[in-house]
Formats: C-alpha cells, sequence, structure tokens
C-alpha cells in the first residue's frame, strides 16, 4: 500500500514542497557559480543569477507538479526556443546535469527521486543540445 501511495505523490510533493525546491535551486546556482567544473553553463547565465534561480524555481514548480507559476508569469516555457542563442553541446548539457546530480544529493533528496528526475532531466537537456559534440 506504501508504494502505491508514493506513486500517486507528484514529484514536487516527493521532493519536500516549496521549500525543498527552493533549497534545490539555490544549491544548483551556487554550486554553478562556485565550481569551476561548472564554469561553461556558468558562462552562459547573467552576472548576477537572482533572475535565473526564481525562473527555474517557478519552472521546475510546475513541472514537478506543484502549481504552473511559470507558466502564469511567462506563458508556455517554449525551453529550446529559449534556449536557442546558447551553444549546447554534450560538455554544457553534462555540466548541467552534473550540477543539478550534486545539488540532489547535497539537499538530502532521495535516491530514488533523485533518478526520477535525472531520467527526465537528461530527456530534456539533451533535446536541448543545438550544437554538435
Amino acid at each position: 500500500m506504501a508504494l502505491e501511495e508514493s506513486q500517486e505523490k507528484s514529484a514536487y510533493e516527493l521532493a519536500g514542497g516549496s521549500e525543498k525546491l527552493r533549497e534545490l535551486v539555490d544549491r544548483f546556482y551556487d554550486l554553478m557559480d562556485l565550481e569551476p567544473e561548472f564554469a561553461d553553463i556558468r558562462a552562459m547565465h547573467p552576472t548576477t543569477l537572482d533572475g535565473s534561480r526564481d525562473k527555474l524555481y517557478w519552472f521546475l514548480y510546475g513541472w514537478m507538479g506543484g502549481p504552473d507559476m511559470y507558466i502564469e508569469r511567462f506563458g508556455h516555457p517554449r525551453l529550446r526556443a529559449r534556449h536557442l542563442p546558447y551553444a549546447i553541446a554534450s560538455k554544457e548539457r553534462d555540466q548541467w546535469l552534473q550540477c543539478m546530480a550534486l545539488a540532489m544529493q547535497d539537499v538530502g533528496m532521495a535516491e530514488s527521486l533523485q533518478e526520477r528526475l535525472m531520467q527526465s532531466f537528461y530527456q530534456t537537456a539533451d533535446w536541448m543540445r543545438n550544437q554538435a559534440g
């Protein structure tokens, strides 16, 4: 019965709700800002990450099963179109994924949820590639 109940819960609920999601997004951008291994994806962002933090938080909020805060503010995300101005190849995709994986570990997200989210993140991040390599 417990397994069935957990399958009915959204990723948003399983992650711990809005506070835990904000913690995840903040850790993601902190890592991006601090760790040299993420320099390529950091260079794609504005000097201050405040707006990026909010947009990713609002997007993930709805994407993971909470209210569609991003859509309410900006309309359909059109992720690929919004990322086309940036050269994204496998290296950038992998940096983004590694940064998110570390952030999920650092905030103590359940391993089963990390695996579930990483599968979806990989599909989306791979679709964002617009450069060879």
